[in-house]
């Protein structure tokens, strides 16, 4: 028999499943010359939410991590994760697109492209793989595993089959909620090995406890090779940990043949890595059985938090788990990974925080009922499609067909911060905050988030208050911290309830504000900030169900609108959702710029 192959991902979907993708390239770069020495047969290092993280939150250019790994890590084969016609965005891009990024990949050092699409609507890889095999790479299919009335294993064989004639070089089933049981894997695998010419993979989740013992029956009926995490980034929402499938195989037919002190000298490493990201730990990333009802991966169960936590209603996350499996039912049973899992689980924090199912209604779940993310397995609800979309028509051909090529139009509009193809896709994959990065670079201002020091929450060893009272001018005011974000433009947003009214502040850094302005004495001062806004009172008033940030204002003061016509766009949890008016009126007064941070109550567009 031969021995099991291992992909090791804690420079990626560990750290994604555990930290919030926060991981630093200066973090991994110390340890690739040990781990090049284990023999792993890929290391799991780039795509999924890495390049958004980089680009948003670490100031670090993706495509130069590739590179240095690439470099840093000369035996050993790297490994991506790529959403197809999504590549790494969250949406379809034309096909040249698709080709042009698979090409930069490939040349930058890319060994092994993981290729799935969230629908498992194949005719949204084809196209990828295509541009793999054309590299001269290796395209492995990648099948998203749920669990439905509609989702057998005559489904998953017909998957693995197309993908094995779409000339895929390996085939992996991706359970990334941990949705797998032992003799489910069982009967899986083998139905699969049986029938495919091509090696069969592993990915799972031990987010349900599960995962080590599906990965033993998964190598026992015929499995290739598995995923697993180095110690101190496994368990939970990650992955079972390297070194203990090492030794669960050892002196085996199925032996890893893996150095297990090297192994465990590389996790002592990882452990000390781990304590410098506590800011970005989720009390939701340990063992939760609730994943074989709800089917929430562990990223969607961190983001789901931060955002009940910021509206001040994290006690309301158990209705939110349990309004998510209607709503994809409602959507027909669309497995629940990017960027389907944030559709379906923004839809159901909108409709249980407003009370009122698809009164809000995002902008992801209207195009997805379009068919523009491609075809659902199951069937959907009429309801709600007619809620969201009306009597518009639903796209029957591969959604990309409808997209004309954009290589030329996006070469153009980021000429002028552009030095090269990669900077491009970069700008293709995040416009705003790409072109934001890009000026960033520029001007020689790119500055990582920081990071918090151990002890940023405690004074003399003990916890800060959350929660306390505030007298101000004899008043008494009961203030509540709900969260907090993350540093932009200087800035930390903090979430407060005061006197059960949500609120958000934004705090300066202190020597920051010492340096924009000259004072009395040569003192270095700031003007305080403007006046918050107002706080809706009239039924004029525009305000949002939820935390969220402004992608767009549609109109302008003096303008006339109707009721229920948008006027603002804006975003939480990566998905878009258009604010309509209220009441019909004219526009009086505009409270809000594009990129700002807002929450509900605020007042961000009066109508009367």
């Amino acid at each position: 028999m031969p021995q099991v192959k291992i992909t090791e991902t804690v420079l990626r979907d560990a750290h994604q499943s555990l930290i919030a993708t926060r991981m630093r390239t200066e973090d991994m770069l110390p340890i690739c010359d040990r781990l090049d020495k284990v023999g792993f047969w890929s290391l799991e290092m780039w795509g999924g939410a890495t390049f958004d993280a980089c680009v948003r939150f670490l100031k670090e250019d993706p495509w130069e991590r590739l590179r240095k790994l690439r470099e840093a890590l000369p035996k050993t084969k790297l490994q991506m994760l790529l959403r197809g016609q999504n590549l790494l965005g969250y949406r379809h891009y034309a096909d040249d697109v698709v080709k042009a990024f698979v090409a930069r990949v490939a040349d930058n050092g890319m060994d092994i492209f993981r290729i799935f699409d969230a629908m498992n609507d194949m005719r949204n890889i084809r196209v990828s793989v295509e541009a793999v095999k054309k590299a001269g790479k290796h395209a492995q299919g990648a099948i998203c595993y749920t669990t439905s009335p509609i989702h057998t294993l005559e489904r998953f064989l017909q998957l693995g089959v197309e993908m094995q004639e779409m000339g895929c070089d390996s085939v992996c089933i991706k359970d990334m909620a941990g949705l797998l049981t032992p003799d489910v894997t069982a009967k899986l695998i083998r139905t699969l090995v049986d029938e495919l010419d091509i090696p069969v993979f592993v990915h799972t989740h031990a987010t349900a406890g599960l995962a080590s013992m599906c990965h033993y029956k998964a190598v026992e009926n015929g499995a290739a090779g598995i995923d697993t995490a180095i110690s101190p980034f496994s368990g939970g929402t990650s992955h079972p940990p390297t070194e203990s499938m090492v030794a669960a195989f050892h002196h085996t037919d199925y032996d890893t043949g893996l150095d297990l002190p090297l192994l465990q000298e590389i996790g002592f490493y990882f452990r000390e890595i781990r304590k410098k990201y506590h800011q970005f730990e989720s009390e939701f990333t340990g063992i939760d059985t609730r994943v074989q009802v709800n089917q929430v991966p562990g990223g969607m169960i961190s983001n789901l938090s931060n955002q009940l936590k910021e509206q001040d209603a994290l006690n309301r996350m158990t209705e939110v788990l349990e309004e998510i499996p209607r709503v994809r039912k409602e959507l027909g049973y669309p497995p629940l990974v990017t960027p389907t899992s944030q559709i379906v689980g923004t839809q159901a924090v909108l409709n249980v925080l407003t009370g009122d199912r698809y009164k809000t209604i995002t902008n992801e779940v209207k195009l997805y009922l379009q068919g523009r993310y491609g075809k659902a397995l199951g069937k959907i609800s009429p309801q709600v499609r007619h809620m969201a979309i009306g009597n518009e028509d639903v796209i029957e051909c591969r959604p990309a067909d409808l997209i004309p090529n954009e290589m030329d139009k996006l070469r153009q509009d980021i000429s002028t911060l552009a030095k090269s193809e990669e900077d491009v896709l970069t700008y293709a994959m995040f416009p705003d905050i790409g072109r934001e990065f890009l000026e960033q670079r520029e001007a020689g201002t790119l500055m990582p988030e920081p990071l918090e020091p151990a002890d940023s929450d405690s004074v003399n060893g003990k916890k800060a208050a959350t929660e306390f009272n505030v007298i101000l001018h004899g008043e008494t005011h009961h203030v509540k911290i709900t969260g907090k974000g993350y540093t932009t433009h200087d800035k930390r947003p903090y979430y407060l309830s005061i006197d059960g009214v949500p609120e958000e502040v934004l705090l300066e850094p202190l020597e920051e504000i010492e340096l924009e302005s000259e004072g009395e004495g040569g003192q270095k001062t700031t003007p305080a900030r403007s006046g918050q806004r107002p706080r809706a009172t009239g039924p004029g008033d525009v305000t949002t169900s939820m935390p969220g940030t402004i992608v767009d204002i549609l109109v302008n003061v003096g303008d006339e609108v109707k009721a229920g016509d948008p006027v603002l766009i804006t975003e939480a949890m990566k998905m878009e959702t258009e604010v309509q008016a209220p009441v019909s009126g004219v526009v009086t007064e505009i409270h809000v710029k594009k990129g700002e941070s807002v929450t509900p109550d605020e007042a961000l567009i009066e109508i009367e």
